[in-house]
């Protein structure tokens, strides 16, 4: 009997995420599969879910709202930064900044550019997007012994 997705197992996949629109945003199906532990933090929760209960060489595309992919675009993560942070010739819509916080680096888009300030959107990129992730099952095999 073929092993079943549960927490703790090693998969193996092909996946695909896409947007409403059809992009594609991320797809290994045209190179190497990943594998991965569920559960050791590589993939959202919301996505992890999905995948239980399949097994070697099942195939399925699922919709996955904001809440359990990127978040919902949260209007604070938009900040304003003095323009003196940056130098002249790099700001320009579009641009995606590291910034140092607590925790590390936060990257953020500049959306828009004032005299005095840049407007910078911290949310993910992805944030408030609802996804298309396909999802081809390789092989799970039990999480290996150490």
């Amino acid at each position: 009997m073929a092993l079943l997705i549960d927490s703790g197992t090693r998969v193996t996949l092909h996946f695909s995420l896409a947007l409403d629109n059809g992009h594609v945003v991320d797809s290994n199906f045209d190179g190497a599969p990943a594998t991965f532990m569920v559960g050791d933090g590589n993939l959202l929760p919301g996505f992890e879910t999905q995948l239980m209960g399949l097994s070697d060489g099942d195939e399925r595309e699922f919709l996955i709202p904001p809440e359990s992919a990127f978040g919902q675009h949260n209007p604070q993560n938009v900040q304003d930064v003095d323009r003196s942070n940056f130098s002249a010739e790099e700001v320009e819509l579009g641009t995606v900044f590291s910034f140092q916080n607590g925790e590390g680096e936060l990257p953020g888009v500049v959306i828009e550019v004032g005299k005095k300030e840049v407007r910078v959107d911290f949310n993910h990129p992805l944030a408030g997007q609802t996804i298309s992730f396909k999802v081809k099952i390789m092989t799970v095999a039990p999480q290996s012994v150490h």
